[in-house]
């Protein structure tokens, strides 16, 4: 064979390569129920027995030590052998589903008959950091890339005026920081971008006006020279090359991104009905309206943080700490949910809201509860879910998930299946063995699916 041949023939088949990648990504994106997903994060752990999962056996048992027969389970301060403190709520059925909503969320609860409430979800971790880690990774070991990379990482380099992956922060950085949006081990260019609340969501993005157009071309012409020499002998360095395309991005943002994240054309009554009319839901009700104007724009995946700093932990007063943290969430969320339906977004986009834990029906001091990651309440709505369905039961006093159980790996496989991927085949070569999202656990829950 000559050198031309073995070219021509070399080149045809990188080329079949090539159409078999195109091939697999359009029958993903075929079989993909879900075009963006917004994650939407109470931090700190929202209690499941007091807002969606009712247990009427805690009242008759109030005071009285957990019974025998549920076993004394390793608490993360210690309540295991404390009595057991009913909910203090009203709980309702809601819609024509009849799912249960307690007064903590009238608004939400208007919305019954779209949301699935997965009332059987468990976890790994006892303490919030580990937890909060294993929601957004897998594990609660840090290290490992977030399910947000994984999905960039599945979708691709696709080119882009926003970033593919975008976390809207609450006041300050959740516990754990920037590796709850890592991209871990994947190349870094996939990590999380982190929107800060606020005019300026992006820093440091508008060029400053002394420099005109032409200045910052050559500047960035000559940056991208340095890279390019530097680059030639380090072809490994996902960084630099994250680095690259982190400038590029940014070049194409500036005029993209703020016209995104620009809310001031939004009308009186869209504003009002994410709650931005009130201070005590401002804050996360412009966080929530920036969810739907870049899902609006096709950003892929974006995470809302409500109360970072765990500000759902109520070890003591859970009735002062989750009525205002209700109050700071109730409205907002329910907003998002009619705002993306009305527009026709819903039907696209796939919403989840939950922390990385419940609470213990067992009393910390006399008005809290525990951290509770052996059974908890998560609820997801929007495209491929199967609507006004509680899916799922922990058992009569909330501590344990007992009827089909839902673990973290199971939910990330269930997300990931609905964006048109197999989580078993989502992989990336580490350390000389394929990764997985879920690493070597999950399976696609079934029953919530549409």
């Amino acid at each position: 064979m000559t050198r031309r041949e073995f070219l021509q023939d070399a080149g045809a088949g990188f080329g079949a390569l090539a159409l078999a990648a195109l091939l697999a990504d359009e029958a993903r994106a075929e079989s993909a129920k879900v075009k963006s997903v917004i994650w939407l994060f109470m931090e700190g752990g929202p209690s499941h027995i007091d807002l969606f999962d009712p247990k009427p056996d805690l009242l008759k048992l109030a005071g009285k030590p957990l019974p025998a027969s549920f076993g004394r389970p390793l608490t993360a301060m210690g309540v295991a052998g404390n009595g057991l403190l009913p909910s203090k709520r009203t709980f309702q059925q809601h819609g024509q589903s009849g799912l249960w909503v307690s007064d903590w969320y009238p608004e939400i609860a208007k919305h019954a008959d779209e949301l699935c409430v997965i009332r059987s979800c468990w976890a790994d971790g006892l303490n919030h950091v580990g937890s909060v880690c294993q929601m957004n990774t897998g594990s609660i070991l840090a290290g490992r890339p977030s399910l947000g990379s994984w999905v960039q990482y599945g979708l691709g380099s696709v080119k882009r005026d926003l970033p593919s992956y975008v976390v809207l922060l609450d006041e300050r950085e959740p516990l754990g920081g920037t590796k709850n949006w890592s991209s871990g081990f994947l190349p870094a260019t996939y990590q999380g971008t982190p929107f800060r609340p606020g005019k300026t969501p992006i820093l440091a993005l508008s060029t400053p006006e002394s420099v005109g157009e032409a200045r910052q071309k050559s500047k960035l012409a000559f940056i991208n020279e340095l890279n390019a020499h530097y680059g030639a002998t380090r072809a490994d360095d996902s960084e630099l090359e994250a680095r690259i395309k982190a400038y590029e991005l940014a070049f194409r943002m500036q005029s993209a991104a703020p016209e995104a994240v620009d809310i001031s054309k939004e009308s009186a009554a869209t504003k009002a009905l994410y709650g931005l009319d009130n201070p005590k839901t401002e804050r996360f009700g412009t966080n929530c309206l920036l969810a739907r104007r870049l899902v609006e724009r096709g950003v892929p995946f974006v995470q809302l943080y409500c109360g970072t700093g765990s500000q759902w932990d109520a070890h003591a007063d859970i009735e002062g700490n989750h009525a205002k943290m209700c109050g700071i969430s109730d409205k907002p969320v329910a907003g998002l949910l009619a705002d993306l339906k009305a527009r026709g977004l819903l039907d696209s986009t796939l919403v989840i809201w939950g922390g990385e834990f419940g609470r213990t029906p067992m009393t910390e001091g006399t008005n809290g509860r525990d951290h509770n990651p052996w059974g908890f309440t998560t609820f997801m709505a929007g495209a491929g879910i199967k609507k006004g369905t509680a899916y799922g039961t922990t058992d009569a006093m909330g501590l344990r998930a007992v009827e089909n159980p839902v673990h973290v790996h199971d939910l990330h496989a269930t997300i990931l299946h609905l964006l048109g991927f197999d989580h078993l085949k989502l992989t990336y070569k580490h350390n000389g063995r394929d990764e997985r999202a879920t690493v070597n656990a999950g399976r696609v829950v079934h029953g919530i699916l549409a």
